[in-house]
């Protein structure tokens, strides 16, 4: 009995002789199967939380609230534990069963702002807290809040992401505001194996908490990786993991044909797709299987290591034209979503590197293929950078951060497509 399911979509239903090199585009989907619907994984969970001087007012007070939501999500098993800090750092609770929610709420109430920014050292006290409950059978995650630049410690923070993602515990990392660097949190959720994101308003750091807890708790499967056995003459261009956000997946040669992607936690409901993008030898008219996609996984609350599901990848090349001409339209979406991000973040690289040129141009490129997607609101914003970047050389950091976190997203809603495919069938 497979733990998990795993469906291969190509970009084509047929796929034409060209008599030269071309492209092809693979969905592949992997999420827990029916089998692991009851399964329920406790947490071993950790808030480190930023309460500098910078956090007054609003900030502070809705932070406190997302807080306390938060805890109130937990079971009694799970554990928890809550770091705040400024230039220094605090551990406001330690890891402990999340049984006294009264009392662990009024800790949260406790919170104050003040001082500096020291994001290592929040960072540090978690690792350590995360440490002392994990276990095979728990789900290990950070979740890191900051609205501000750390001073100094940048290093520090890469290297104890680093650490975290050796040791399996992946760190959410969420800026607030402007004033933070979006370099910094990428490289920290990268590095742990986590994820990243930007929260333009105080109000909303509760459901960015409540979404991530809901993840965690539905993540039944560990460790799972995405290797694709080539056929002879086929070669990977990129992989794309496009579910639950898009992000560029590091590809690592097994061998000259085996290329592996690490995916790391399967979620209940939602599990992880990639966009793969293979080239294709020329071929005549015919069916060939071009790869096999396999996904190796664990499951620790039924204490399966390297458990295995694989799927043929299989084209068909014809000389019918009309035929070659009918394409997936759910894969085709997915393909214009990842485009759209690639355009904006070329925009941002180019914009970088003094390039007004050219990120003006990537800019608007992006701007018609958001508008085309029916993205109004973030094809207006890439046009606005567009036109800012052409009048005053730079662009805005809230636009900045918007179209490099927002553009992430667009794929958010594939799995309800399924859903609605499935239910419609």
């Amino acid at each position: 009995m497979s733990r998990v399911d795993l469906k291969v979509s190509l970009s084509r239903r047929q796929f034409p002789v060209t008599g030269t090199r071309q492209l092809a585009y693979v969905l592949i989907e992997a999420a827990p199967s029916q089998a692991m619907s009851a399964v329920q994984m406790p947490l071993n969970l950790s808030l480190v939380l930023d309460k500098s001087g910078s956090m007054e007012g609003q900030k502070i007070a809705d932070l406190r609230t997302a807080a306390k939501l938060a805890i109130d999500q937990l079971a009694p098993e799970d554990y928890v534990s809550l770091i705040t800090f400024d230039d220094t750092a605090t551990v406001a609770f330690p890891s402990q069963q999340a049984a006294d929610k009264k009392a662990l709420k009024a800790t949260v109430e406790r919170i104050r702002d003040g001082g500096g920014t020291h994001i290592s050292f929040g960072i540090s006290k978690g690792l350590i807290e995360l440490e002392k409950m994990q276990a095979p059978a728990r789900v290990s995650r950070m979740i890191l809040l900051t609205d501000g630049e750390t001073f100094g410690d940048e290093e520090g923070c890469r290297e104890l992401a680093k650490q975290a993602g050796d040791a399996g515990i992946p760190i959410s990392a969420f800026g607030l505001g402007e004033d933070w660097i979006e370099e910094l949190l990428d490289d920290i959720a990268d590095a742990s194996g986590g994820s990243s994101d930007y929260i333009d308003e105080p109000e909303k750091i509760a459901d960015a908490f409540q979404r991530t807890v809901a993840t965690v708790q539905a993540a039944v499967v560990q460790n799972a990786k995405l290797i694709l056995r080539l056929a002879a003459g086929v070669s990977p261009r990129a992989i794309w993991r496009v579910t639950p956000m898009i992000s560029r997946l590091s590809a690592q040669h097994l061998s000259d044909r085996d290329v592996q992607a690490a995916l790391g936690e399967l979620s209940k409901g939602t599990g992880q797709s990639a966009l793969v993008e293979l080239v294709l030898p020329e071929r005549a008219p015919g069916r060939y299987r071009i790869a096999q996609a396999e996904v190796s996984y664990d499951v620790p609350s039924a204490g399966l290591v390297n458990e295995k599901v694989r799927t043929d990848i299989v084209v068909d090349l014809t000389t019918d034209a009309a035929a070659a001409r009918q394409h997936d339209p759910r894969v085709m979406n997915t393909v214009e979503k990842v485009t759209a991000h690639k355009l904006q973040t070329r925009a941002l690289d180019a914009a970088a590197a003094g390039d007004i040129a050219a990120a003006t141009r990537q800019l608007r490129a992006a701007a018609t293929r958001l508008l085309d997607l029916g993205e109004a609101e973030l094809a207006q914003t890439a046009q606005d950078e567009a036109d800012r970047l052409e009048k005053e050389g730079q662009m805005s950091a809230s636009g900045t951060k918007k179209l490099r976190y927002e553009t992430r997203k667009l794929t958010m809603n594939i799995v309800d497509d399924v859903l609605i495919e499935e239910d419609n069938s």
